[in-house]
């Protein structure tokens, strides 16, 4: 692991456990060796060309392979060049070389591997048999995918800029790599309690039953009592006969299971979008929940039947009814509202209220810094439009697995990308958020100690 400690130095652990200082490759070149590789990194052109085949960077990793090639047969062997030794007693020695090319993440790289006389060296940096060099390969692979690119246009990418040719099984092989660790993630203990758990979904297109549809891959993100978000999982629905995917109280008995086999023993709020069968399944297992829905998704299915040149105005008349001072106010709102023209004109609007009622009065007892964590699942919405981003570029996914694999990479791909973010303005700064570099969870929860306060006073004795 490597720790810091000014620029461009760090400490390293040898083979023995023990800290030693790596100095910087510029201290271990001089520079009549620097001005020739610069020299080998210009192109016809006179600019410079440092991947791709026979570029500069290219030259350097064949070198540092061939002589870690080298030193692995010396090992194997027991004795190095031009020495004898118990290996060449017994009849073991060095028989020549043998050219191989590999992939690599600076292109392909033309290697001369050394072999032994009785054909018993197999290397571990470049096994036989092996066309790439796995490592900055792979990450890259694995980055442009989670990305959003296409098996394709990683191979054309790859082609394109580096020189490197690989197939289409070969980069599925190196990000089907990662599912362990998604599956490690899935199954990863929570926390007992978190104070709110929003819900959502996004659709994807998946081949199931030997049919491709649309499928909802839903993802829970809850704050827990630090104000901290996590995203909890990703749930798929498997189809079943007669039943569109994600459909059934059977797959929401599942997913309330399975947080609370990984360690939830409450949730104060669940915040989602009206879901068939969510409401009892989740009381089924933490009765004392409260489930409220998302005003945002209410509104916009109460103005679904609205034509847009009345949107704006109904809009309007609407937030007067979550915006009142408390649930009897927000009451007589919506009844002015059914018994004015509005009302009267768009009837559908003011009955998706009323069905609905008894989940948007929770929030309402909240003063208006909790009501702007209930709101809206803003906080879950925020990261779907980043992992749609991701997954539009999908015709469709072969399988569910699939799905999910993408799902997590791009999520940890987000996540890389907020902690350098907040590395740069705490060097900026000179702050310290406390976040660790790689995280699966998003931002602090503004306002977060006012709003814990007034939980904690809501539901007494239950955040702990």
């Amino acid at each position: 692991m490597l720790t810091t400690l000014g620029e461009g130095r760090s400490t390293v652990r040898d083979v023995a456990g023990e800290q030693q200082e790596r100095r910087p490759i510029r201290e271990l070149i001089d520079d009549r060796l620097l001005d020739e590789l610069l020299v080998r990194s210009r192109d016809e052109a006179g600019g410079l060309r440092l991947t791709g085949e026979g570029s500069m960077l290219g030259d350097l990793v064949k070198a540092v392979l061939e002589r870690a090639l080298e030193a692995e047969l010396t090992a194997h062997l027991g004795y190095t060049r031009h020495e004898q030794g118990a290996g060449a007693a017994a009849g073991n020695a060095r028989n020549g070389k043998i050219g191989k090319t590999v992939q690599t993440g600076v292109g392909p790289v033309r290697l001369a591997v050394p072999r032994d006389r009785a054909g018993s060296f197999d290397p571990v940096l470049v096994p036989k048999r092996a066309g790439r060099v796995s490592g900055g390969l792979d990450d890259m692979v694995i980055s442009l995918y989670a990305h959003g690119m296409s098996v394709r246009d990683i191979l054309h990418h790859l082609e394109q800029v580096y020189g490197t040719r690989l197939s289409a099984e070969t980069v599925s092989r190196i990000t089907e790599q990662v599912m362990e660790e998604v599956k490690v993630w899935q199954r990863r203990p929570l926390d007992p309690v978190y104070a709110v758990v929003f819900l959502d979904a996004l659709v994807v297109k998946v081949r199931d039953n030997h049919v491709v549809q649309n499928k909802p891959a839903y993802l829970a993100v809850g704050i827990d009592t630090d104000g901290d978000k996590h995203v909890l999982g990703i749930w798929i629905a498997k189809t079943a006969e007669g039943l569109a995917a994600g459909e059934g109280a059977g797959f929401w008995r599942s997913v309330v299971n399975d947080l609370r086999n990984r360690g939830v023993a409450d949730i104060l709020i669940a915040c989602c979008d009206g879901l068939s069968g969510f409401e009892d399944a989740i009381h089924a297992a933490f009765p004392a929940t409260t489930v409220q829905t998302c005003i945002v998704h209410l509104i916009r299915n109460a103005l679904r039947p609205v034509p847009r040149k009345d949107r704006a105005a109904l809009a309007a008349e609407l937030k007067k009814v979550y915006t009142a001072v408390d649930a009897e106010a927000a009451f007589d709102a919506l009844a002015e509202l059914a018994g004015g023209p509005w009302g009267k004109k768009y009837p559908q609007t003011v009955m998706v209220w009323e069905n609905a009622w008894d989940r948007v009065i929770p929030f309402l007892a909240f003063s208006p810094s909790v009501r702007k964590l209930l709101y809206t699942t803003n906080t879950i919405e925020s990261l779907n439009y980043q992992l749609r981003k991701v997954t539009k570029a999908r015709g469709h996914f072969p399988t569910d697995d699939a799905v999910v694999k993408l799902l997590w990479l791009a999520i940890i791909n987000i996540e890389d990308k907020r902690a350098r973010e907040r590395a740069a303005n705490n060097a900026d700064q000179g702050a310290r958020s406390g976040y660790p570099g790689r995280l699966v969870e998003g931002a602090k929860t503004y306002g977060w100690i006012e709003a814990l306060n007034e939980l904690a006073e809501a539901y007494p004795g239950r955040i702990r």
